[in-house]
């Protein structure tokens, strides 16, 4: 990979969220890491990888805090260059001080993502592997995390680099043919390349197909709930986030907007949307709600229709059905007040049945995207599967031309290469400095 400005200076940053706190990192990395640090700390640590109790001094000799000082000599670091990392006491002078410090005696304050971008220039991970550490520590489910870590150990990487190595193995059968026609072992049968086309495309496809379960498991499955205004959404939202996130009262279309909250509840996690009430209104603001309502329900992935009644039920699912091609799942929210209890009934003020509710979202999500296994390689980005489908294409054009007998193999072998530098794009084994900058311009500084 090519390098950017500014690559070769050594470069400091918070590592640690800012605020009131125990402890705060202060991580530095660079050529120039331990001259710097060495200028600021005593004594200075006698073995690698070992955290020691040192005294931080300022230029003035003013001591500034007794940290906890832990080096990484290159290329067994994080980022494969030399590492020192400081852990003073948390708040927001001490770290800013011993930072400061750092910058004035020659460091330069990091890049958001340029620790992990110097990773991936350095080896030290490949471009799935850094995705997976943003994906980390942005993940709002137990899903994401356990997805962020199988792709940080590498699953997804090996995965897609098998696959390369299949197209390149395939690419070397065509190049033999062309090249040692007369050898005793005559030519490459045809029949040897259509299978093993074939069986790359079916495994290309395969992993495609992950696809829409990793945009579930990054973003969360869309669940809408809708109703009549005082219907009890707002009441079943709170019970089913287990918390007070809605402003519930006995007004009619107090709910102008829609909230949203993740919801870790099980195989899936949910993006729950309490939504305005659906009705006729003169009210701008209310109207104006009810749009965007209604713009919810158009990607919903499951639909909760809330009524007091089963009669405002079928209601409520009448409308939303001729809004919507997701599910709809009726829900009477007031169990409590109810003579009878009836399946489909939850009491959003006692939590009765939605435990059960919550069930049935899951199982309803299932059946309709299929069961994801959260350990095994998916695509949970939209670059990915844009290469991926771009390795596709390009194989299923190499498939079509080499059954052209007209067609020099010569020819029809330039689709492979173009589906190896496909494959080889999600991983970043070549040249992707345009897809590092707006990988890494996400990151937070310090990461």
């Amino acid at each position: 990979m090519s390098g950017g400005v500014g690559e070769d200076d050594t470069i400091a940053a918070l590592a640690t969220a800012g605020g009131r706190g125990a402890i705060a990192v202060v991580r530095v990395s660079g050529p120039d890491a331990f001259g710097i640090v060495r200028q600021r700390v005593t004594p200075w640590p006698a073995e690698p990888r070992r955290a020691t109790l040192c005294i931080v001094r300022d230029r003035g000799g003013s001591v500034l805090d007794e940290a906890l000082v832990t080096t990484f000599v290159a290329p067994s670091s994080y980022t494969g260059e030399d590492v020192v990392e400081i852990a003073t006491h948390g708040g927001q002078v001490v770290p800013t001080l011993v930072l400061a410090e750092l910058v004035a005696s020659g460091a330069r304050m990091a890049l958001p993502g340029e620790f992990t971008r110097r990773a991936v220039l350095n080896g030290k991970l490949d471009l799935v592997q850094a995705e997976a550490i943003g994906d980390l520590i942005d993940s709002t489910s137990r899903a994401m995390q356990r997805v962020a870590v199988a792709q940080l150990d590498g699953g997804l990487s090996r995965r897609i680099d098998e696959l390369r190595e299949r197209v390149i193995g395939l690419e070397a059968l065509i190049a033999y043919d062309i090249d040692f026609p007369e050898e005793d072992d005559g030519p490459i049968p045809r029949a040897r390349v259509d299978a093993a086309t074939q069986s790359v495309i079916a495994s290309l496809t395969a992993l495609l197909e992950t696809a829409p379960a990793g945009e579930l498991v990054r973003s969360g499955a869309l669940v809408v709930i809708a109703g009549a205004p005082n219907a009890g959404k707002s009441s079943l939202f709170n019970a089913m986030l287990g918390r007070s996130r809605a402003i519930v009262t006995e007004v009619p279309g107090t709910t102008r907007d829609a909230i949203e909250a993740v919801l870790d509840a099980g195989e899936w996690p949910i993006r729950l949307v309490d939504t305005a009430g659906l009705r006729d209104t003169a009210d701008v603001v209310e109207r104006l709600g009810i749009e965007v309502a209604t713009r919810y329900l158009t990607s919903a992935d499951l639909v909760l229709a809330c009524g007091e009644s089963a009669e405002g039920v079928a209601t409520t699912s009448e409308i939303v059905s001729r809004l919507t091609d997701a599910p709809v799942v009726g829900v009477r929210t007031k169990a409590d007040l109810a003579s009878s209890r009836e399946e489909g009934m939850v009491s959003a003020s006692t939590g009765e049945g939605v435990r059960e509710l919550l069930d049935a979202v899951t199982r309803i999500i299932s059946e309709r995207h299929g069961g994801v296994v959260l350990d095994a390689p998916i695509l949970t980005r939209e670059r990915h599967r844009f290469c991926m489908e771009q390795a596709r294409t390009e194989m299923l054009e190499f498939a079509s031309a080499i059954k052209d007998e007209g067609l020099p193999a010569s020819v029809a072998a330039v689709h492979l290469r173009s589906a190896a530098d496909a494959l080889a794009d999600v991983t970043g084994t070549i040249d992707v400095e345009d897809v590092l900058d707006r990988l890494f311009r996400t990151f937070c500084v310090g990461k």
